[in-house]
């Protein structure tokens, strides 16, 4: 029987989480087409369906991973910068129409507070949240970003591959989890037990991209920024600020530079290209300052495990009553506080201390700019801690305020705010829940990989005696997250309970009759040998 490598180093990265995954992939534009690059080589020899398909498997085993974390808060926040930067580069041709098309182009959140971005075969991208904490602009998540992007666009991963063709791409791709998992975890026993032989040697030299490759990242990234409406600049000031930060005390905790190191030569480069670009493609970030402020503080709340930590973020709130005015601080300093008050209200909530949560609440809503962005982000964190807290301890004016805020939520285009008013409606009452019921439907079919809309869905089918179709929102949810076979138990329970008597939903029964079917086949491409 065919052994899958992939499968045994699958506990590896389970234990150890998300992993540094900083590997590339995608379209190569000739020199001609993109001056100034390094000629790189032909088109790699994997194919973009076997390179899709060999991100897939690797991707279903972070999906698996504890860290991994979909908060429709920072989804919404990232995808607001990632998806400017998709679009210029596919207007720019760095991302060809096929590309676009066969890829994923998925981003996933690791909660690890280890500061590292990571690109996968087949188009898959992502971020630890501590890269998030520590940033202080959307230019610099947007740096980081585009140059993931551009590792894929380039191809990169499936060259580094061919390297090794006398192996097949599954075989190195175990190889190559194995690597990272020892490489997060400095540990050579790891890689001893989840690499393969003496194969795994020549495999480690293949984790960091050549300095060609990196260059050719900078520079293509950089290119999609400006065109994307970034300041390049963020280049700059997330690299230095990362490089001085690890001489002081790195233990561990930046392992991007180990895996992107930013050397002279790069920085010089992106120096003199920043300087070509000039003033007028050096733009103002389009994300509001105070907006990735706040995000960069929640990202730094939701990678904390530990209640001693959010004490210590929480604490803030009780050392005063009184917040400090707008109007008396400079633009950093007020982004700065901005940032401080929503971690230490946030942190509160999560601790279920609804009086500290409201003041903190209170205290951003005073301090806050009125521009709409902003305003949205704390309306959704005020839905959020009526969530949080017991309905009890909330004074009568935010119970009130919670219906108001409800009815808003669910009309609203935003992810996160409609999948926090669905979650919301679950404690109020039937027509609030067959309105959420009906908004998530016309998401899920806008959006079927949404694994997070399709298991709230089933919440909500279960809280109307809807075991049927709660079963299939599941199995949905499950084959969002690349794991057909859980996918199939999922909907022949479903078939099960609509073939119990007194359950006749005969369309349903239809739906589910057709999904089984294209499930299965999905299992049967997923269990095939590589060819």
């Amino acid at each position: 029987m065919r052994t899958n490598l992939l499968q045994r180093c699958r506990p590896w990265l389970l234990v150890l989480g998300l992993a540094v995954l900083v590997l590339p992939a995608a379209t190569l534009p000739t020199a001609a087409a993109t001056p100034n690059l390094p000629a790189l080589g032909g088109a790699s020899a994997l194919s973009l369906a076997q390179e899709r398909r060999l991100g897939d498997e690797i991707a279903r085993s972070l999906y698996r991973s504890p860290d991994f974390i979909d908060d429709p808060l920072l989804h919404d926040y990232l995808q607001s910068i990632w998806q400017p930067l998709m679009q210029a580069a596919q207007r720019r041709g760095e991302v060809s129409p096929e590309l676009a098309e066969r890829f994923a182009w998925e981003l996933l959140f690791s909660r690890e507070r280890s500061v590292n971005a990571f690109a996968l075969p087949g188009g898959y991208l992502g971020l630890h949240l501590g890269l998030l904490a520590i940033s202080t602009s959307a230019d610099e998540i947007a740096a980081v970003l585009a140059h993931e992007l551009a590792h894929v666009s380039q191809r990169h991963i499936a060259r580094r591959i061919e390297h090794g063709q006398q192996q097949t791409p599954w075989v190195i791709g175990a190889m190559i989890l194995g690597a990272l998992a020892a490489n997060a975890a400095r540990n050579a026993d790891i890689a001893n037990a989840a690499m393969a032989g003496g194969q795994a040697v020549a495999l480690q030299g293949q984790l960091a991209f050549s300095r060609d490759m990196e260059r050719e990242a900078d520079r293509v990234g950089l290119d999609i920024m400006a065109e994307a409406g970034f300041d390049g600049r963020g280049f700059v000031t997330l690299f230095s600020k990362l490089q001085a930060a690890a001489r002081l005390n790195d233990g561990g905790s930046f392992p991007y530079l180990r895996t992107h190191p930013m050397t002279a030569e790069r920085s010089a480069d992106i120096e003199a290209r920043l300087h070509d670009l000039g003033p007028a493609r050096q733009a103002q970030s389009p994300v509001p300052a105070p907006v990735h402020a706040l995000m960069a503080a929640r990202a730094r709340v939701l990678s904390e495990t530990g209640s001693d930590r959010l004490q210590a973020l929480a604490a803030t709130l009780r050392a005063s009553s009184a917040g400090r005015s707008a109007s008396h601080l400079p633009t950093a300093l007020e982004n700065e506080e901005l940032g401080r008050l929503y971690a230490a209200t946030l942190a509160a909530a999560r601790l279920r201390e609804p009086a500290l949560a409201l003041h903190g609440l209170q205290r951003l809503q005073a301090l806050a700019p009125t521009e709409p962005a902003t305003q949205e982000k704390l309306r959704w964190l005020q839905l959020e801690l009526l969530l949080l807290l017991p309905a009890q301890a909330l004074p009568l004016a935010q119970q009130q305020q919670l219906g108001t805020l409800l009815q808003a939520a669910l009309q609203s285009d935003r992810r996160a705010a409609l999948l926090l008013g669905a979650q919301a409606s679950l404690q109020h009452g039937t027509e609030l829940q067959r309105l959420a019921i009906a908004r998530l439907q016309a998401r899920t079919s806008l959006h079927p990989n949404d694994a997070l809309a399709w298991q709230t869905l089933a919440g909500l089918h279960l809280a109307q005696q809807q075991p049927v179709r709660a079963a299939r929102a599941e199995a949905e949810a499950r084959l969002a997250l690349l794991d057909a076979p859980g996918a199939l138990e999922r909907l022949r329970a479903a078939r099960r309970l609509g073939q119990a008597p007194g359950a006749a939903d005969h369309i349903e029964q239809s739906i589910i009759d057709a999904r089984l079917r294209h499930v299965e086949e999905v299992a049967r491409l997923q269990a095939l040998p590589w060819q």
